[in-house]
């Protein structure tokens, strides 16, 4: 589909005189609402606004899900955007998904655009690469979790706010005092299959599924009902049945609740930054996702979540070259800092992540650079690089049921998370068939 806006430029000379000046139109869907729609909007303003040869419109189509619903739905019916976004967990959908995506490396290469892989983090770009090294799709909001900390409620219940928090056995600890002290809700989450399962196990260098999380094969299982998880799982359910986890949604619920200064912690992605900032009326801090000592010396590395920019097949060379240009914009590093900064998402490219140090901003602001420092202190193993599952977004809703019935009481941890595997490898293995 290629389509042009026209824009009548009056000539100062002619007075009267006008001419008509082509831009091809780049449509890019996403899902953000709110500050973080708000800053995507100034981003496609300010690419807009730097040439005259396109002109990118963005669209708002639902949340992650329905996004991703949406592309599909209209590459079925030849209406497709020229870049959709698409959560992390879709990567194994799109790449399946024959003859709908352009490969970003294939569509750089095209388009003739200076385009080095290299400089792009690789525990970021590695969730959104093909066995060769080749960049499928482009990351683009890419978050890790982390934990946020109401540094005055701990005050208040008289704990030190600078307290060790770095494991879950400290942890514990506080949420006992908290609960003593009569803090209502002493822990809450958001995300709690991504924070609790998904990054728990690569945290733990423990396998969430075989074949090295799905990156090896599509006939992978799934695998996080093993000790280390079952022993997580059971001790966040004791913590919820005894009123010190307070679970509030599948999604991120529980961030209204944080940011109103009712919850003392909270499990949820680095990206909170941007919210968090602008509404808690406490002094928060963020710090490292807590590990378990009993299970491990050292924690490994997080993985990411959040959502690349995959180029859709079936549009013309012009919109292509369109789309080169601002995924160029995108990942470059003022562009990036000024995300990273304003997010607290990751930064894509090292020299982004440079740039902000150097701007001061990590020392104006402590503890914003725990999320990259989680991320890259170590190589990523087999079983911390990512997960690459078919239909992921089912065999979430089929945790979070799971973990459901463990907060209630009404299952163990182990029953539970057995229950989840069973359920999701039959999602798997139609995966796999529908695949082949």
């Amino acid at each position: 589909m290629k389509h042009t806006i026209s824009i009548l430029a009056a000539s100062a000379t002619l007075g009267a005189a006008q001419t008509a000046m082509a831009q091809t139109e780049i449509e890019f869907w996403h899902a953000f609402t709110g500050r973080l729609g708000e800053l995507v909007a100034e981003q496609v303003d300010t690419f807009n606004a730097a040439q005259s040869d396109y002109m990118v419109v963005a669209s708002h189509k639902g949340n992650y899900s329905e996004t991703l619903n949406a592309g599909i739905a209209a590459f079925r019916a030849g209406e497709q955007p020229d870049i959709l976004m698409v959560f992390e967990v879709g990567t194994a959908t799109m790449m399946a998904a024959r003859g709908a995506v352009k490969p970003v490396h294939e569509v750089m290469a095209a388009a003739g655009a200076d385009f080095d892989q290299s400089k792009y983090i690789g525990s970021v770009k590695g969730y959104y690469t093909s066995p060769d090294g080749n960049m499928l799709s482009l990351p683009f909001n890419s978050s890790t979790p982390v934990l946020w900390v109401n540094r005055d409620m701990l005050s208040e219940a008289g704990i030190d706010p600078d307290i060790d928090l770095s494991t879950w056995e400290s942890v514990g600890a506080v949420l006992d005092d908290l609960k003593a002290a009569g803090v209502d809700c002493p822990l809450t989450t958001a995300w709690q299959s991504w924070v609790h399962l998904e990054n728990f196990s690569a945290y733990h260098n423990t396998p969430f599924a075989t074949k090295e999380n799905g990156f090896a094969g599509t006939d992978t299982e799934l695998a996080f009902n093993g000790p280390a998880q079952v022993a997580h799982i059971g001790a966040m359910g004791e913590w919820a049945r005894d009123g010190k986890f307070i679970y509030a949604g599948r999604r991120n619920e529980g961030g209204a609740n944080f940011r109103a200064g009712e919850c003392a912690f909270f499990t949820e992605s680095s990206a909170g930054y941007a919210g968090i900032n602008a509404e808690a009326e406490f002094d928060f801090e963020v710090r490292s996702l807590p590990y378990w000592a009993a299970l491990v010396s050292e924690p490994q590395n997080t993985i990411i979540g959040g959502a690349s920019l995959w180029v859709m097949e079936g549009q013309g060379d012009e919109e292509y070259k369109g789309v080169a240009a601002y995924l160029n914009f995108l990942s470059s590093p003022e562009i990036q800092a000024k995300w990273h900064q304003d997010t607290g998402y990751l930064p894509i490219t090292a020299e982004a992540g440079e740039l902000t140090r150097s701007q001061g901003f990590y020392e104006a602001n402590p503890g914003t650079d725990v999320a990259v420092i989680q991320m890259t202190a170590k190589e990523p193993t087999a079983n911390s690089k990512g997960l690459r599952l078919g239909s992921f977004d089912q065999i979430r809703g089929i945790i979070d049921e799971e973990l459901e019935a463990v907060w209630s009481g009404d299952k163990d941890a182990q029953t539970a998370l057995d229950s989840a595997v069973e359920r999701g490898n039959v999602l798997l293995r139609r995966f796999e068939q529908a695949s082949r």
